[in-house]
């Protein structure tokens, strides 16, 4: 008998046996199921499993959260369900059925970032540390000084890292192009030749646009196309990049086998590239201004505070959704306008806040052993940057302490954007965020985590003395 072949049994059970199931497989903490069925799944009795940490539906994926163990939890259901493995790109295409249109176009953009995501916290860090060693002058006799004034190697040090910087958030557009070409299955080396294109050193740098007297442009003698560069620049490369996979895509149907590896190449590339600079770049360039412009007026405006407190207070349940990925896109073009962004601060606030309402279930449970296996876990890992077991596993499964997050984090939010807070760029969304703020923000960030830890653990213990709290219980069978 397998160490988990009793619970694995009787999850089979409550997910409506092995014929229910189109598609399992797993990821770091989760079983993600597509059901053919969702109602056949016992939701109630599944998270009464002692190996399950909370369940929920996501992206049309009906998810068990395990914890660390699930890789082997995994290999002994699936044998005794009598599943076959599957990868999660066959786990997403099945869940997409399940979709509505607007969910499947959020997927999609998730899609595109998260492969990117590590490259963009390591930038985001780099540019924290070159902020630190560049821009403080509280160094040397006088305090008056920054370490690259003081000292060659900080000097060269702040020079070399700008090289990874540059190379990330520069050269952003071919990250994002490839991604895209990736997730559609077309030719990758492609999508890089494309996204090169974007951001050659043979056109001007989006950066020095405002400032050019003169707009360099390629003659055709018919018509002149302005050689512009979008380096950082996130929506024309969203654009160009389907282009490409659609085109490379379609041209696979109608041009043989035989001649493909040459045709397809050139007749999805060429066109891919002129329309990206004639038509969709300029295009791009317009709506990524647009919304920016919106997004940075609404929370430096006179109306900031409510802007942010809404954000603040939406943004986990955001997260529920998936629509929390958009931010990702606003965050980027945020970056390239303005140099940083006061979105991601209000992020990394809300993971925190979460993490800390269940700090207040740790404390108010802290005689229940068993609570404590999964609360304390959750707890680190949310602090981390790492949400859904905190979220999932605890906040929503009693739900005062999911409005305790959500409170806390949006009189978080206020005193951020209330006081100019920005961040280099996207981080790590929790405790370790402030290395991601600008230097020069610590203090008011600082002052806006201890609002989003405190309020939400004194939230927390007061709502579970309200009758919120007691109903919460009795339905778990606490009390």
């Amino acid at each position: 008998m397998g160490q988990y072949e009793k619970s694995a049994k009787e999850l089979l059970e409550h997910v409506g046996g092995s014929d229910n199931i189109s598609v399992v497989t797993h990821c770091a903490t989760r079983m993600r199921f597509v059901l053919n069925d969702d109602k056949k799944a016992d939701k109630d009795k599944i998270e009464n499993m002692d190996i399950v940490k909370g369940t929920f539906t996501n992206a049309g994926q009906f998810q068990i959260i395990i914890g660390n163990e699930v890789a082997k939890f995994y290999n002994e259901f699936t044998e005794i369900a009598g599943v076959g493995d599957a990868s999660k790109s066959e786990a997403k295409q099945a869940a997409k059925q399940n979709l509505t249109f607007l969910q499947r176009l959020i997927s999609n953009l998730a899609e595109i970032f998260t492969p990117i995501i590590p490259a963009l916290v390591v930038g985001g860090l780099i540019l924290g540390f070159r902020n630190i060693i560049g821009d403080i002058p509280e160094f040397g006799p006088n305090n008056d000084q920054a370490l690259i004034e003081l000292s060659q190697f900080w000097q060269g040090t702040f020079d070399f890292l700008w090289l990874i910087g540059e190379a990330i958030f520069h050269f952003l557009p071919v990250g994002i192009v490839w991604s895209i070409t990736r997730k559609m299955g077309t030719t990758q080396i492609l999508g890089i030749v494309l996204g090169l294109t974007l951001v050659s050193p043979q056109l001007l740098n989006a950066y020095g646009v405002a400032e050019a007297t003169e707009i360099p442009a390629w003659d055709f003698g018919f018509a002149t196309v302005d050689m512009i560069g979008y380096q950082a620049q996130v929506i024309p490369a969203i654009m160009a990049g389907f282009v490409l996979a659609y085109l490379e895509i379609w041209l696979r149907k109608v041009i043989p086998n035989v001649v493909s590896m040459i045709f397809v190449p050139f007749f999805a590339l060429l066109p891919a590239v002129l329309i990206a600079h004639v038509v969709l770049g300029p295009i791009g360039w317009v709506i990524g201004d647009w919304i920016s412009d919106v997004v940075f007026t609404g929370l430096t405006s006179s109306f900031g505070w409510l802007f942010a407190s809404l954000f603040g207070f939406a943004y986990a349940p955001l997260v529920i959704t998936g629509l929390h990925h958009m931010t990702n896109a606003i965050d980027l073009q945020l970056m390239s306008l303005f140099d940083g962004t006061n979105l991601w601060p209000m992020i990394a606030l809300s993971n925190i806040a979460q993490g800390s309402a269940v700090v207040g279930m740790i404390i108010l449970n802290k005689r229940d052993k068993e609570e404590q296996q999964v609360s304390v876990p959750a707890a680190i890992s949310c602090y981390l940057g790492v949400t859904e077991p905190a979220m999932f596993g605890i906040n929503l499964k009693y739900g005062f302490p999911f409005l305790a997050g959500m409170i806390g984090s949006s009189i978080a939010a206020v005193i951020s954007v209330g006081s100019g807070v920005m961040a280099n760029s996207i981080g790590v969304g929790g405790l370790p965020g402030f290395l991601s703020i600008q230097a020069q923000h610590w203090l008011m960030f600082f002052v806006a985590m201890a609002v989003a830890i405190a309020v939400p653990i004194a939230l927390t213990l007061t709502l579970a003395k309200t009758k919120m709290g007691h109903n919460a219980y009795e339905r778990l069978g606490k009390k």
